[in-house]
């Protein structure tokens, strides 16, 4: 990790998260976590930028969250991951996941699909774009799962599932899915789908209707909704 990850430092962490976190980076494992990613970046290209890896959580403090999409593995590519759930850095070219979430929105709400996949501005309303492994090697998917990170982010699930009442969790794909038991339904609501991958988006996430049934659950709770259009 970068500088200001290391253990005489608190990490660089969002507003709120820390507090309810703080048990995960004195763990053990999370040491050990530290340590594999120090050695991983000696030899080889590690994604997101350390700077970067925890944005998510940057983006969108503790008591701001009202939703929260999951998504598994950081993008693997040069210059698409930066923190952020299926979000890519204006300039890049939304990956066939993202594009197929904005086939879904046109359909869904009539919103243009946008030209850019930066979806900083989802997380800003209190859309938590949070994966279950936030680094990850280039090139090689899935190459950082089971070394600690989903242990944290679970740790986090749990945190929001606890604290807050009326968070509504979109789980999209089997991996997501498989996190329902973190999660209180009776404070909180449960969205679930087939993944936008192009493998099984026209399985059911096209169509699934979330986007909209995020407004009208917020709605009812007195909140206001979430202006999906990107700027």
């Amino acid at each position: 990790m970068s500088q200001e990850h290391n253990e005489s430092k608190r990490p660089d962490i969002g507003d709120g998260w820390y507090e309810v976190l703080e048990p995960e980076f004195r763990a053990p494992y999370f040491a050990d976590l530290r340590a594999f990613l120090v050695a991983e970046r000696k030899e080889h290209t590690v994604y997101p930028p350390g700077p970067r890896i925890f944005a998510a959580f940057n983006a969108t403090p503790f008591d701001q969250v009202r939703v929260v999409i999951l998504g598994q593995d950081p993008y693997h590519g040069p210059g698409q991951a930066h923190g952020l759930s299926f979000s890519v850095p204006a300039g890049v070219p939304p990956p066939p996941s993202l594009a197929n979430m904005f086939v879904e929105l046109h359909r869904d709400l009539g919103i243009p699909r946008s030209r850019h996949g930066d979806l900083s501005s989802w997380a800003d309303q209190g859309v938590l774009l949070l994966n279950a492994t936030l680094t990850v090697r280039a090139s090689s998917a899935g190459s950082h799962q089971g070394q600690g990170w989903e242990r944290f982010t679970d740790a986090a699930i749990r945190a929001l599932s606890q604290h807050h009442q009326g968070l509504i969790f979109l789980l999209w794909g089997r991996f997501a899915q498989q996190k329902v038991s973190l999660i209180d339904a009776d404070r909180h609501y449960i969205l679930q789908a087939p993944h936008p991958s192009p493998l099984s988006a026209h399985k059911g996430f096209i169509g699934c209707g979330h986007f909209s049934r995020v407004n009208e659950l917020l709605n009812a709770q007195g909140k206001p909704s979430i202006d999906w259009a990107l700027p």
